[in-house]
């Protein structure tokens, strides 16, 4: 089975939805057949960093509103993320474009630390203020997961893997992706946002069986959307 997961490495609800498809693939009989496919997407494919700019500021600016409006709204998030077990620290938190990161990932790819490298970049960002758009940063999270690091610099110095990541955002919008997490069972089943785990696991037994295509979304499917809107 194919599990294709459009996403961006600061989507607060990614991450959230990482782990929560992972628990429902714990005990689910067919999970060494499972490919997950990590597919690029930028919430915000324009931003340009601001050093000294807190996530908190940059959340309340796109919101129309203030700093302090920015810092409910992610403590929120933060929240939501203790009850899957991940710790977030948004006022470390380093926010720059993601372009590279997603270039990165598709290096990951070739290389078979895909998944790896994900989970590096989610935590980076989301729990040790790292700024993922840096480029020896992205080197040091590489080389953490086991590429190579000169691949990498040089990779990183030339325009390698944009063309891919411009394809995973286009596809996006063939398929429908409004908001993201946005998984594709096997071209068979959608499922938008971070679902609950007994819904993944729901549609993984689906996909099993193979039944009848269809797209799934329930009540809070938590997501953010290109204009950087989490809800």
């Amino acid at each position: 089975m194919k599990v294709e997961i459009w996403s961006d490495v600061v989507c607060p609800f990614c991450y959230i939805g990482k782990r929560r498809f992972e628990k429902a693939l714990e005990d689910f009989p067919g999970k060494g057949k499972v490919e997950v496919v990590w597919r690029s997407f930028q919430l915000d494919p324009d931003l340009k960093f601001v050093p000294g700019q807190s996530v908190h500021e940059y959340l309340g600016k796109r919101k129309g509103s203030n700093a302090a409006e920015g810092k409910k709204m992610n403590d929120y998030m933060a929240q939501m993320a203790k009850e899957v077990g991940l710790d977030y620290d948004f006022d470390k938190a380093i926010i720059n474009n993601t372009f590279d990161a997603h270039r990165l990932l598709h290096l990951a790819k070739k290389n078979g630390k895909q998944d790896e490298m994900k989970e590096r970049l989610f935590a980076a960002y989301y729990t040790q203020g790292k700024n993922v758009g840096d480029l020896d940063t992205l080197v040091q999270l590489g080389e953490e997961v086991g590429l190579n690091g000169a691949e990498i610099r040089e990779t990183m110095q030339s325009d390698t893997y944009a063309q891919e990541v411009q394809q995973d955002m286009y596809e996006a919008q063939q398929v429908g992706v409004r908001g993201v997490p946005f998984y594709v069972f096997n071209d068979k089943y959608a499922v938008s946002g971070a679902q609950p785990s007994e819904l993944f696991r729901e549609v993984l037994d689906k996909v099993w069986e193979e039944e009848k295509p269809q797209l799934i979304s329930g009540e809070g499917a938590g997501f953010c959307t290109p204009d950087g809107i989490c809800e």
